[in-house]
């Protein structure tokens, strides 16, 4: 079977795994809710959910387009600076010694405390949503990158050298292979991360995306809309979740 029908196949199937998830999680909400009699204000049905989403399909879509580029985007970039930053470190003790102290405090503090500077400097369009999702992602693929780059044996470096293996070689022969499992599960945990991010960020600056969506429908007091960019925002983190995860089981082949 040929990559592009292999990732096809896979991602159908994970496609099919959430959606069974989501209708389960409808049902059993549809059944809670009315068996209970909530007033709708404090939780509507899913029904009422559903109707709102189909009504609204192409303004949701259309919100939700947005924020999957600004999460893609900021996913992607801080993945890979998050990668070249762990090598860095690792690379150089006392770059280790002084710099992840400070990468570390700057880390402590909670990434949405950095959106209002953020809204700031980069203004209310995408571009502040992309650099404050690859801030939260570039940490968090960093952290688990030194992980995996600190496992690797130091007699099996020490090999490669004997056969005149150069520190480029090592790296991508060696360190890297060996910290990749580590490196993808950091970027697994960073798929849902990057789309709480980027929606928080859009509540806080945006006129477009799920959170803006969420926002609005906060202030209309339309708890329906509300609960419609939420359900649209599950269903892209687990989208998005189910593609990495896919995505990792294949090329991380070597991975028991």
């Amino acid at each position: 079977m040929k990559i592009h029908q292999w990732l096809g196949h896979t991602f159908t199937l994970e496609r099919r795994r959430a959606a069974f998830g989501l209708i389960a999680v409808a049902l059993i909400w549809e059944g809670l809710v009315r068996f209970l009699d909530v007033p709708a204000y404090v939780m509507p049905t899913m029904s009422a959910v559903l109707e709102t989403m189909l009504a609204q399909r192409q303004v949701l879509a259309s919100n939700a387009w947005t924020t999957v580029i600004e999460a893609l985007a900021g996913f992607f970039m801080g993945s890979a600076i998050g990668v070249m930053v762990a090598v860095f470190v690792v690379s150089i003790p006392l770059v280790r010694r002084f710099v992840l102290p400070a990468l570390m405090t700057i880390n402590s503090v909670p990434v949405v405390a950095y959106a209002p500077l953020v809204l700031l400097w980069f203004g209310t369009g995408i571009e502040s949503k992309i650099a404050l999702v690859t801030l939260a992602v570039g940490f968090t693929v960093m952290l688990h990158a030194i992980s995996g780059l600190d496992q690797v044996d130091p007699k099996a470096v020490a090999l490669l050298r004997s056969f005149g293996a150069d520190k480029a070689a090592i790296l991508w022969r060696l360190k890297l292979p060996t910290a990749a499992p580590l490196i993808a599960t950091g970027m697994r945990v960073a798929t849902v991360r990057s789309v709480i991010i980027a929606i928080v960020t859009e509540m806080l600056g945006s006129a477009s995306g799920l959170g803006w969506t969420i926002y609005q429908g906060v202030l209309q007091i339309d708890f329906v809309q509300v609960w419609s960019g939420i359900f649209a925002a599950s269903a892209v983190s687990l989208i998005f979740f189910s593609l990495i995860a896919a995505l990792e089981r294949h090329i991380i082949f070597w991975k028991s």
